[in-house]
């Protein structure tokens, strides 16, 4: 790894109940106090609330995160979230593009785009997560998605904006199914959009981004995976679920 300050980042997804994230979020405020780390969590938006409370009254370092956002300011908009409502709940980071999202829910690139823009714009970070299917990977496309989404959610995004930028590739073959890039799939994945970066914004920029791996993480392999060159950090999802596991991901990840 480089001298990137690693960051690793904990998506909750549509997992648990109030007295269930309130107690994964007490045990991960006593077992991460090293801020070597960037760590982030991103609870369900019904209980970033209580999350967040307990992270200020804390003091703890880990940062409150958001799994998604709307590109609106207000209206009617039913079911949807701002990024002032992110923000009142003490929200500093924002998930754009997940596999999920894309893929279940159907986004597409120029709203995934939109997004983004918009929660820059507000003056949050954003967490840009890109991927390939298994198909696309069988059919040796894994550069080419992954640099289209890239340049589709970037589209925009001028280069002053881009140290609030995290790139999460996440292989989607790999979420939740206990299969995994090889440590050295997962540095090719990256060091191909690192180059991208490079062409789109110059060497200084590609340099300071930081790219997470997200793909069945867990204690085993997180520091292999962490290890590789263009490596800086991961996006953890079933783990992230387990305080245990999560703070030794961010072990392996100093």
């Amino acid at each position: 790894m480089s001298n990137r300050r690693p960051f690793v980042g904990g998506n909750w997804k549509m997992n648990l109940d109030a007295k269930g994230a309130g107690a994964l979020a007490e045990a991960l405020i006593g077992a991460i106090r090293d801020d070597r780390v960037e760590v982030a969590v991103f609870p369900p938006f019904p209980y970033l609330h209580l999350v967040g409370q307990w992270l200020r009254e804390s003091r703890s370092p880990i940062r409150l995160g958001a799994q998604d956002v709307y590109h609106e300011p207000n209206g009617a908009f039913t079911g949807e979230v701002s990024c002032a409502m992110l923000q009142d709940l003490g929200v500093a980071v924002v998930l754009t593009g997940h596999s999920e999202r894309r893929h279940v829910l159907r986004e597409a690139d120029d709203l995934v785009n939109r997004k983004t823009r918009a929660a820059l714009d507000a003056g949050l970070e954003v967490v840009l997560c890109i991927g390939e299917t298994l198909e696309q990977r069988q059919a040796g496309q894994t550069d080419s998605i992954n640099i289209a989404q890239l340049y589709y959610g970037l589209a925009g995004v001028p280069p002053e904006q881009m140290a609030r930028v995290t790139i999460a590739y996440e292989p989607v073959w790999a979420i939740g199914t206990g299969k995994t890039a090889t440590p050295g799939d997962a540095q090719d994945a990256h060091a191909a959009i690192r180059g991208a970066l490079h062409r789109m914004y110059g060497p200084d920029i590609a340099q300071v981004v930081r790219i997470q791996y997200g793909g069945s993480v867990k204690p085993s392999n997180a520091a292999e995976l962490f290890g590789q060159d263009d490596v800086d950090g991961g996006l953890i999802g079933g783990a992230s679920l387990k305080a245990e596991d999560f703070a030794a991901i961010v072990k392996a990840a100093r």
